[in-house]
């Protein structure tokens, strides 16, 4: 562990403003900070070639809909719904509300990811769904009453078209050392910005500048005032975009120069 902190902590010194790079810099970059630190074992990097788009769509609360270049749909926080179309090639979800999952997912979708493991114990994903590689890093959760339960949230992230985009979840506590490790670098990041059943915002504002995505898409957020606060205290070292539509089409070659939060309508 100690390892691994003086690691993250020489790669975090780095300007926060190297991000105005282009992402291709990075040799296998989802997990730069951590290519050759002891007792880490990247997941295998996408071959995917090219400068294909995924498309992003905002369903609502925590659900995002992905279309790889292949093909793949994958909804984010599935509890029943992800949006128009046909069903999902993969669900991921999480255990801290019935919002975030559901006990009955759509019998088409075939690969179920729960983000807890209902026998106990972190759940562990690294596979290949078409042209996706998925992988999980667990954290722990607050339960209703503040009752704790351990690694009851997972964060996915998704290799794919030379892409590192991440979910976070439901995060309710920082991330250490170890967990930005297994993180590694992520080019997109949605993150909860509701500031008091998740992270309060200042501290999801340090998780993300900790991450140093390219581009923030703010997800969980109820009315104006939570977002309003955390745009407010992005806004000095991110440049603040507004979509009026719940969809775009993202590349490596598309990603925003200078470290952008973008805030999609569902």
């Amino acid at each position: 562990m100690t390892m691994i902190r003086l690691i993250l902590t020489a790669a975090l010194t780095i300007s926060f403003w190297d991000l105005s790079a282009p992402t291709s810099a990075y040799a296998n970059h989802c997990l730069a900070y951590v290519q050759n630190a002891p007792g880490i074992v990247p997941a295998a990097f996408s071959n995917v070639q090219g400068a294909d788009s995924v498309e992003i769509t905002y369903v609502g609360h925590s659900t995002f809909r992905l279309r790889t270049p292949a093909g793949v749909v994958i909804a984010t926080d599935y509890a029943g719904y992800a949006g128009g179309g046909p069903a999902p090639s993969v669900a991921t979800m999480n255990h801290a509300h019935e919002t975030h999952y559901t006990d009955f997912p759509d019998p088409e979708i075939e690969f179920v990811l729960r983000g807890w493991n209902p026998k106990g114990g972190p759940a562990e994903y690294d596979l290949t769904v078409g042209d996706v590689q998925i992988r999980n890093v667990p954290t722990d959760i607050r339960s209703w009453g503040e009752t704790f339960e351990p690694d009851g949230n997972s964060i996915f992230i998704f290799e794919v078209a030379e892409l590192c985009i991440g979910h976070l979840g439901h995060l309710h506590y920082k991330l250490n050392a170890e967990q930005l490790a297994l993180v590694g670098r992520l080019d997109i990041v949605f993150a909860a910005v509701d500031g008091s059943y998740t992270l309060a915002i200042p501290s999801m504002i340090e998780v993300l500048k900790d991450l140093r995505a390219s581009l923030v898409i703010p997800m969980h957020f109820f009315g104006g005032e939570s977002l309003r606060e955390f745009l407010a205290g992005m806004r000095e070292d991110f440049n603040i975009r507004i979509e009026r539509s719940g969809t775009i089409e993202i590349s490596l070659k598309t990603l925003p120069r200078r470290p952008t939060v973008l805030v999609l309508t569902p």
